[in-house]
């Protein structure tokens, strides 16, 4: 069914073509910027005046007398140069309710053209623990997963760890020399990262250890047994504690498949590209250059100095034979397109990357690969109070297992405040959903591009935009419904007449455009703000309009319209990987 958006541009769109011709652009409408002149707006008398060369008041008011809205909404009022105002019907906004609650879907049927998504996020190394950084690309990458699952996409979704490299030749020595095996086992990301830190620091200042940590990545890579049996069980632990985290954030993948996965197929990758033409040897090694074909200015293989424009290659074999993160890249495209017969990647990974992406994307296209839709879903940092990147008091990277235990341990005090009498696993339970809640939403609710300040007042505020704040209203609408004594609204007839009725339906009405748009533009914070203003609205309702204590019928169309408002509020949080819960 089309959103009243939808409906109203279907009907602009006609109008406009009744009118003029040959055919124009087709119109845009849009929400109205101030709720108090209406629901939407449209320029297109603006944008058609502007090609006509006339008066956009008198073209407006010709659109205006064309549209045919009997059923939708009132004769639409001129504003400021030539805008349109719509007001929608209480009628059609009541119609549209009706039909949304008996929808599963609420209002947002499946698309029509499915494509197939491979997203790719989380990405940490085996050897490192997760930190605060992770938690961006985990939580975006999730939700996107889920928002596009539901509009009917097949999405594959992947864990590309980094459980091969340079790092490993370093672990590798200092794990034989040092290693504990039940340290290992109890706690292989502190065990193996303390390691790597002081094999690297003893290597700056000897070279001998140096040296020796790079025979033993030459054994691993040559497939020697022992180094081999050595790093699969540093895999196999780090996977397991890995998966530790996932499960409490509720994150899931379909694969796993690690830069190792690809390793046997990296020479093939500089074989084609020499092959083809495509990259060359340069002082031993081999990049990929310029081709020439693109403005300098808008070449990832050029880059601006003192004025001129130089060479910027993207290597993909160093001068001593080995590979690197963009020979991995390319062998991973290849597979995705051969294997997983994807139509769009999407690379969630931080804003600091853009030049590795655009030089990876570009190289693809060249290869053959263009009728993939790749692209770099970046996002900025999570900082702290001073403005900086987020770091521990000693100055190192705040741990994400460490984050979600706080999360949960802050949420549970604000919960035994509020629920003294709750038993201990209760509140411990609710502590759970609402501090993880709370800590993905206030990831999710941002500008992916923009860099964010953490505080754990404001996410865990019960006001604001914060997932406290849309929980509490879809718990505080459960439990209206017990004390009714009922677990879902009556089939009844929908009648709205109170001002916060219509504001609230209007709203509701809104969600497949909300959705639409977060996936469309991979920005999850329209549907936050959607959510918060969608709960915003029913506190205003729910102080306005008495919904119990009303009579028969006003009483069972309000139920209705509450019972809407709970299962868009519990969609709209579970696209975004969030949990409910029905008291707090």
């Amino acid at each position: 069914m089309n959103t009243p958006r939808q409906e109203l541009e279907a009907r602009v769109a006609a109008a406009v073509h009744r009118l003029f011709s040959p055919a124009p652009p087709a119109p845009y409408v849009r929400p109205c910027p101030d709720l108090r002149h209406g629901d939407f707006q449209t320029n297109a008398a603006l944008v058609l005046a502007k090609e006509a060369k006339a008066n956009p008041r008198d073209l407006a008011a010709k659109l205006a007398a064309a549209l045919a809205l009997a059923d939708l909404a009132d004769q639409p009022d001129i504003a400021g140069p030539g805008f349109l105002n719509f007001r929608l019907k209480p009628a059609y906004l009541a119609q549209q309710i009706s039909l949304r609650a008996t929808d599963s879907r609420l209002g947002l049927p499946a698309v029509a053209n499915p494509e197939t998504f491979v997203i790719d996020y989380s990405s940490p190394n085996i050897a490192k623990e997760m930190h605060v950084g992770h938690l961006r690309s985990s939580v975006l990458g999730d939700a996107l997963a889920r928002l596009y699952r539901f509009l009917g996409h097949t999405v594959i979704t992947d864990n590309h760890i980094g459980d091969w490299g340079t790092g490993f030749g370093m672990i590798l020595f200092g794990y034989k020399r040092d290693g504990d095996p039940e340290k290992l086992r109890q706690d292989p990301f502190g065990h193996l990262e303390s390691i790597y830190r002081r094999v690297q620091e003893e290597a700056k200042a000897d070279e001998s250890i140096r040296e020796a940590a790079k025979r033993e990545l030459v054994l691993l890579q040559q497939g020697d047994a022992a180094n081999l049996e050595l790093w699969n069980r540093f895999l196999k632990y780090s996977l397991e504690a890995l998966d530790t985290i996932y499960r409490r954030l509720g994150v899931k993948f379909d694969h796993t498949l690690g830069e190792s996965f690809y390793n046997d197929a990296l020479p093939g990758v500089v074989a084609d590209l020499l092959k083809l033409g495509l990259a060359r040897e340069s002082e031993g090694a081999v990049a990929i250059f310029s081709d020439g074909k693109l403005p300098p200015k808008d070449d990832p293989f050029l880059v601006s100095r003192d004025g001129k424009y130089d060479d910027n290659p993207l290597l993909v074999r160093k001068s001593d034979g080995g590979y690197n993160y963009a020979t991995t890249d390319l062998a991973t495209i290849r597979y995705r397109h051969d294997h997983f017969h994807a139509k769009r990647v999407l690379y969630i990974v931080d804003g600091r990357q853009q030049m590795h992406f655009r030089q990876l994307f570009a190289a693809a296209r060249r290869w053959g690969y263009g009728a993939m839709d790749l692209e770099h879903v970046w996002f900025g940092a999570i900082l702290g109070a001073d403005k900086k990147p987020i770091k521990t008091r000693e100055g190192g990277d705040v741990k994400l297992k460490a984050l979600l235990a706080e999360a949960e341990e802050r949420a549970g005090k604000i919960i035994a405040e509020k629920r003294p009498e709750l038993p201990e696993a209760e509140r411990a339970a609710l502590g759970r959903v609402v501090g993880l809640g709370a800590l993905k939403y206030a990831d999710l609710a941002q500008n992916r591009n923009l860099d964010y300040v953490f505080s754990w007042e404001k996410l865990l505020a019960f006001d604001g935009n914060t997932a406290p704040y849309v929980q509490n209203a879809y718990v505080r609408i459960r439990s209206l419904f017990r004390k009714a004594g009922l677990e879902q609204a009556p089939v009844a007839e929908v009648a709205l007449t109170e001002p916060a009725e219509l504001a609230l339906a209007a709203k509701l009405l809104d969600f497949a455009d909300s959705v639409h748009l977060a996936a469309s533009e991979y920005r999850p914070h329209y549907l936050c703000l959607y959510l918060f203003e969608l709960a915003t609205l029913f506190h205003k309702f729910y102080e306005a309009c008495p919904v119990l204590t009303a009579a028969a019928p006003v009483r069972d169309s309000r139920l209705v319209l509450c019972d809407l408002t709970a299962r868009t509020l519990r969609l709209g949080l579970d696209l975004l990987g969030i949990e409910v819960v029905e008291q707090m």
